[in-house]
């Protein structure tokens, strides 16, 4: 295998442009950018422009261009039709997530890739924030006792727009839930494990939009810890702080800030070894946290070089379509609860 992987991309514009291509593909030490292929046709050629690539007239154009793997940023609706087309053409695939508007789309993906021996990615890059994987490691070293609690939130705000897929059921698969709580259940199973049972509502409560603006879910995990996930489409983006919240019989670890595109954050740990003994007036005292600040890693560059590494090395992959179709059996399952009122006890 040659040293660098070659890289298609299939929806040029949004994320892509903003930062896979730029902050990933580009600077990543084992990628190189070759094309990429748009709808809009100006748009897609401006992006090939920009960043010194081959614009394509069509998927088929750019799967036959000289390419190890195709990265897929398109709208939700699409994206079966397209990893299917690039795993039929022999390309490893990296998809956003989530991989399809439903579980037999994303089910589809995976062993469309699986048939055609190809590696299969999803987008969840917020993974390999170092803030994260820290918190993730000291949850796992026994840091905070018995893990008890856990929180993610992340919200922005996000208008009613003409076309906007995130907005349309039929073209995303839903709303706030679909698109930010993916990164929110996933990041609380990276650091406290398995979900075992979840309860959800979701709601319009200020935009009338089609999808929800507005989700919460409430977890029970696998270890017994209990959990929450709260995001909305509908709070100004300056007013929600994206905290993440991990509490342990011996102690916490507090963030905000991290959950979200960037790299930036504040995290500190809040530790008590030795929590044995009862404290009837409950007193607090002096905030004086751990602050846990490890090198900042760009998420997007993190990701496209994890997932080169599988290409190149065979090494494991930390982002597989695997972990894509479980979220997407997690958030099917919320719907599920939102809708029926009932408590959904995950079976996979």
């Amino acid at each position: 295998m040659k040293g660098k992987v070659r890289w298609g991309v299939i929806g040029s514009g949004g994320i892509a442009r903003r930062r896979t291509i730029s902050e990933g593909i580009l600077t990543a030490t084992n990628a190189e950018l070759v094309g990429v292929y748009g709808r809009d046709v100006k748009r897609n050629q401006e992006v090939a422009t920009q960043f010194g690539a081959r614009a394509a007239s069509s998927i088929d154009d750019l799967v036959r261009m000289d390419l190890d793997a195709v990265y897929v940023a398109s709208p939700v609706r699409p994206h079966l039709e397209q990893v299917k087309a690039c795993a039929a053409a022999g390309k490893h695939v990296l998809c956003e997530k989530p991989l399809g508007r439903d579980v037999s789309e994303a089910e589809q993906m995976v062993a469309a890739c699986k048939s055609a021996k190809v590696h299969f990615g999803v987008g969840l890059m917020m993974r390999f924030h170092s803030q994260h994987r820290a918190a993730a490691k000291m949850v796992a070293d026994g840091a905070l006792g018995k893990p008890a609690y856990c929180r993610a939130q992340l919200s922005c705000w996000y208008p009613p727009m003409p076309g906007a897929f995130r907005q349309l059921p039929e073209e995303g698969g839903g709303g706030s839930l679909m698109d930010l709580g993916s990164h929110c259940l996933d990041l609380l199973e990276m650091c406290f494990g398995r979900i075992a049972k979840l309860s959800c509502f979701v709601n319009r409560t200020v935009h009338d939009y089609p999808s929800e603006d507005s989700a919460t879910v409430m977890l029970s995990l696998a270890n017994g810890a209990m959990g929450t996930v709260d995001v909305f489409f509908c709070i100004p983006d300056e007013s929600s702080k994206n905290v993440l919240e991990l509490y342990g019989s011996k102690g916490s670890i507090l963030a905000s800030g991290t959950i979200g595109q960037g790299s930036a954050g504040k995290m500190t740990a809040y530790l008590q070894p030795d929590s044995s003994a009862y404290d009837a007036k409950q007193t607090r005292g002096e905030d004086k946290g751990m602050v846990i600040a490890p090198e900042p890693v760009n998420t997007y560059r993190a990701e496209i070089e994890a997932f080169g590494n599988t290409i190149l090395n065979d090494a494991p992959n930390l982002i597989s379509g695997e972990d894509g179709l479980r979220n997407q059996r997690i958030m099917t399952a919320c719907y599920e609860s939102a809708k029926s009122g009932r408590v959904i006890e995950l079976r996979f």
